[in-house]
């Protein structure tokens, strides 16, 4: 598929290699794409990326995340746009703790169609899931049934069997996976490592 990355920073170029490992084709977008260099894709300003994308993937900084895509509203439109972000202070405090990122995406881009995902994880086992021992679990939150669909077939590219998926129903879900991330910051200080993911046993 056409993939758009929003962001340029480490999760940003982690995805990307592993969506075009995956067979996707993907262009990255910047505030300031003449100042980006190195990534492995073409890097375009926000407006010019989403119009060469099918399906949206925000790993612009989570913090700030909800701003920046507000603006750019009318260009994204009713695409799908993949919401990875934790939204935390430099406390690593979560900055909505009575709500989610996806949730007040979802309000301020009525027309698009918001999956959470990606984001209990650290990026490089994201896109590379089988370097763990054993199989891991992924989550998927989202108003729009065609739309998680579309991104379950993403993840099925980058190793993510349907077994290891679990949708766990509307955008409101979005709320218990991204206050996960207090344990998840918890973990990786205590296990000094960020190599580690939940496995959901059933």
């Amino acid at each position: 598929m056409n993939i758009t990355i929003l962001g340029t920073g480490h999760m940003a170029r982690t995805l990307g290699a592993g969506l075009l490992r995956s067979g996707h084709s993907v262009v990255f977008g910047s505030r300031d794409p003449g100042a980006v260099t190195d990534l492995p894709a073409p890097v375009l300003g926000h407006r010019d990326a989403i119009a060469r994308g099918e399906i949206l993937l925000s790993a612009v900084a989570a913090a700030h995340s909800l701003e920046t895509l507000t603006a750019l509203a009318g260009d994204i439109g009713d695409r799908v746009l993949i919401d990875i972000g934790n939204a935390v202070d430099q406390h690593l405090e979560l900055l909505y703790p009575d709500g989610s990122l996806g949730e007040r995406l979802q309000q301020a881009l009525p027309d698009a169609r918001v999956v959470k995902t990606l984001n209990t994880l650290a990026g490089t086992l994201a896109v590379d899931p089988s370097s763990l021992p054993v199989p891991t679990t992924v989550f998927l939150s989202g108003d729009d049934a065609q739309a998680k669909a579309i991104v379950a077939d993403i993840l099925r590219t980058l190793g993510w069997a349907d077994e290891q998926q679990i949708d766990l129903g509307g955008i409101a879900t979005a709320r218990a996976v991204e206050h996960y991330f207090m344990l998840f910051a918890a973990m990786m200080m205590g296990l000094r490592s960020e190599r580690f993911n939940v496995a959901v046993i059933r």
